[in-house]
């Protein structure tokens, strides 16, 4: 069974192709513009709602008016108005603000939904990549498994330009006969049911003091402020992409250790019990009354070991490897107040870092956090596995152009 991966390689265009890449950016972000525009002044001059296939009909008398836009592919033209109709019905359901209109300097990029208008020559490792009106662009990077590429995504971000290939692929990936069960905490990044604890490597620590020294030089300069018609000094434009360069490089370590962890997880366990956490709530600000500083270094720590990463990193390379990975319900099974033994709660304050059972009858006594992870496991053993084989429901339901074009098929079929 072929599963979609995505691969993102940098580009490096000439001097010409970034000139035109750039002019390219720009005219998607006006299409963007121009379509919510036309959203906004129908439903409210006329009270006429206009959908994505009244959009993309108007696509030819569009090119018409601007001949520029006949060079960017129609299928890229409708990819950016998709764009438009995704934000609006994330709006409708409640899962986002008004579409706002988009800066062409902070318009990201745009997307080929098919094969139309681009292609790629490589097979894995570096290679070129091929764009209509544009020419040969040579990209480097690596993949860890190679296929079929469906989509391409050009963007631009910190100065470079990228492209995001999605490819259908078999990735396989050995693992062990064993089963493990984790717990995710501050003070010990993760700790396995076996006793083993993993800790945040050092550098992350030196980076993130790297950030804050700089965030404070940043600070002392002359930030902008549109209110009072102040402009950024040159020395706030250079701090701040200072500080933003050392947070990029944070963020690629977290992900290259986060990675090499999860991936030394997988190799040794085909069943592996996490915790089902609800990291938005986890992470939100302290009420009023409460100690602001303590829950926003509680926070800032929870962020840091990247709980809402690992969960998907394990399910996905558990699944490649033919394993599975389960997520206990934390509410009603509470596994850190649980016994691992006999399998009575007991209550537990953040302090109380070692695991003492109320129960006469057992008296066990292990770790908090090892005794968490011990219950995660014991629960998930008695899962019943075969329930896993059904499919789960897609994450693009609210409709994609593969499933739109479904749709004008089943249409125009007899």
């Amino acid at each position: 069974m072929s599963i979609t991966r995505r691969l993102t390689y940098r580009l490096y265009p000439s001097r010409c192709q970034d000139a035109k890449l750039h002019y390219w950016r720009r005219l998607h972000a006006s299409l963007y513009n121009a379509a919510v525009y036309n959203r906004k002044t129908q439903y409210q001059k006329f009270g006429h709602s206009v959908n994505y296939l009244e959009q993309q009909n108007s696509l030819p008398d569009f090119k018409k008016v601007w001949p520029e836009y006949k060079e960017l592919g129609s299928h890229a033209l409708q990819a950016t108005l998709k764009r438009v109709d995704f934000a609006f019905t994330r709006f409708f359901k409640g899962l986002g603000g008004y579409p706002k209109f988009k800066v062409s300097r902070r318009y990201s990029g745009w997307t080929y939904p098919c094969g139309a208008g681009w292609q790629v020559e490589t097979k894995g490792q570096n290679g070129h990549l091929t764009l209509s009106n544009l020419g040969r662009i040579q990209m480097r990077g690596k993949a860890r498994t190679w296929g079929k590429p469906t989509t391409c995504t050009i963007f631009f971000r910190n100065g470079c330009w990228y492209a995001s290939i999605t490819v259908q692929c078999q990735p396989q990936r050995q693992t062990g006969t064993g089963s493990i069960g984790i717990d995710l905490g501050c003070k010990e990044a993760i700790t396995l049911s076996t006793g083993e604890k993993i800790s945040k490597p050092d550098f992350l620590k030196v980076g993130q003091r790297q950030v804050k020294a700089a965030s404070k030089s940043l600070r002392r300069k002359r930030s902008p402020n549109r209110n009072k018609r102040i402009k950024a000094s040159r020395r706030w434009k250079k701090e701040r992409t200072k500080v933003s360069k050392l947070q990029r490089k944070v963020t690629r370590q977290r992900e290259d250790w986060l990675h090499k962890t999860t991936s030394s997880i997988v190799s040794g366990n085909s069943l592996i019990a996490g915790e089902l956490l609800h990291v938005k709530g986890m992470t939100s600000k302290a009420k009023k009354g409460t100690n602001k500083k303590q829950k926003a270094g509680l926070n800032r720590s929870i962020l840091e070991v990247g709980f809402g990463i690992i969960g998907g990193l394990l399910e996905y390379k558990s699944a490649e490897a033919g394993g599975f990975y389960l997520e206990s319900p934390t509410r009603t099974l509470k596994p850190t107040q649980r016994c691992a033994k006999c399998w009575e709660l007991t209550p537990k304050t953040l302090s109380d870092r070692v695991h003492i059972c109320s129960n006469p009858n057992c008296g066990h006594t292990e770790d908090r956090d090892v005794n968490a992870a011990q219950v995660n496991e014991i629960w998930a053993r008695g899962e019943e596995l075969a329930s896993l084989d059904a499919e789960s429901p897609s994450s693009t339901a609210c409709g994609s152009m593969r499933q739109l074009g479904a749709k004008k098929r089943q249409k125009l079929a007899p």
